[in-house]
């Protein structure tokens, strides 16, 4: 009798009986909240941009509104529409150091779809993921897929950023490497050396594996890369170690860099196979990128020097809202 009423009072599956929403979401709709009740808050959460501070481009918005109007409303390609597939590749390989072709990229509804097929076409149930804290939302992706996590403690002498001593007692038997830079919540980078000598351990794992086990994956979730400036500078794994690229999925989009978080255009580059197959597991999802907004922002990527100058305003106006803050802060 008491394992009957156990089993009637469980009225969802086991996943989603367990299953927690976003911290960070959560914590940011609090703090939402409070400033539509009025309190004067600087929302430093979820890293959304206010879009009355932070716009996107007038053209994108612009060549939105023309996609609509010309009635492109219909389905999307599975893997994206070929115009924006071009015009990433054009960016990643004159902006990023990065050649991929066009069948080695997947368009999808923002880095977070991007995220969630890369798990389920990498990670088994059971499978090690391993991941630095901070970071985000990869304790969450890990329990969606019955993972293993390896947590690892990177702290302020390391920069908040892993480095392979951290990581290379754990690598046995993993399937995937979760790596953020610029780093989500931190901001802060890997050096080139840091970097290279990850990839240098997930290469020496990966040739220790051979052709008959499950390669040792790389996550490289590079969102906010085109936002960094100063003396920061971007490393990615393919363009430090070529080698890599057998190996490194890349998570990527405009919804840091154009200040779009809400327009919904991210993508993912990578091994071909791998690509294929985050492809056929979306198309079961549905989690395109609306086709009006795949081609909009097609059109404007086709102007890299434009992009640059928005980029460079933006990096200002980054400046100008920092300086204010400090200011008040301090007083």
């Amino acid at each position: 009798m008491e394992a009957k009423t156990a089993n009637t009072t469980r009225k969802v599956s086991k996943l989603a009986q367990n299953i927690i929403g976003s911290e960070i979401i959560k914590l940011a709709a609090e703090v939402n909240e409070k400033i539509k009740n009025g309190q004067h808050v600087y929302n430093f959460t979820i890293g959304d941009f206010n879009p009355k501070i932070f716009p996107i481009p007038a053209e994108l918005k612009q060549a939105i509104i023309d996609e609509y109007l010309a009635d492109e409303t219909n389905y999307p390609a599975a893997d994206g529409m070929l115009p924006l597939r071009e015009a990433v590749s054009k960016l990643l390989k004159e902006r990023g150091n990065l050649d991929y072709a066009t069948d080695e990229i997947l368009i999808a509804a923002g880095a977070r779809p991007v995220i969630y097929s890369i798990f389920r076409t990498l990670v088994d149930e059971g499978d090690t993921v391993i991941f630095p804290v901070p970071s985000w939302n990869n304790n969450h992706y890990s329990y969606l897929n019955h993972a293993k996590q390896v947590m690892i403690d990177a702290g302020p002498e390391s920069n908040f950023m892993p480095t392979a001593e951290h990581i290379k007692p754990h690598i046995k038997g993993a399937s995937l490497l979760a790596l953020c830079s610029p780093q989500n919540p931190t901001g802060t980078v890997f050096t080139k050396e840091g970097l290279t000598e990850i990839c240098d351990m997930v290469i020496e794992e990966n040739n220790r594996r051979g052709e008959n086990e499950k390669p040792l994956y790389l996550m490289y979730d590079q969102i906010y890369w085109a936002l960094t400036y100063g003396d920061t500078q971007h490393y990615n794994p393919v363009s430090l170690r070529p080698e890599m690229k057998k190996y490194t999925v890349f998570v990527d989009g405009i919804s840091k860099s154009l200040a779009a978080t809400g327009v919904r255009v991210g993508w993912s580059m990578g091994p071909k196979l791998v690509i294929d197959k985050m492809k056929s597991l979306l198309n079961h999802v549905g989690a395109w990128a609306p086709k009006a907004e795949q081609l909009a922002t097609a059109k404007y990527l086709s102007d890299l020097k434009r992009y640059d100058l928005f980029l460079v305003g933006q990096k200002n106006n980054f400046t100008n809202v920092w300086m204010v803050f400090i200011k008040v802060f301090l007083s």
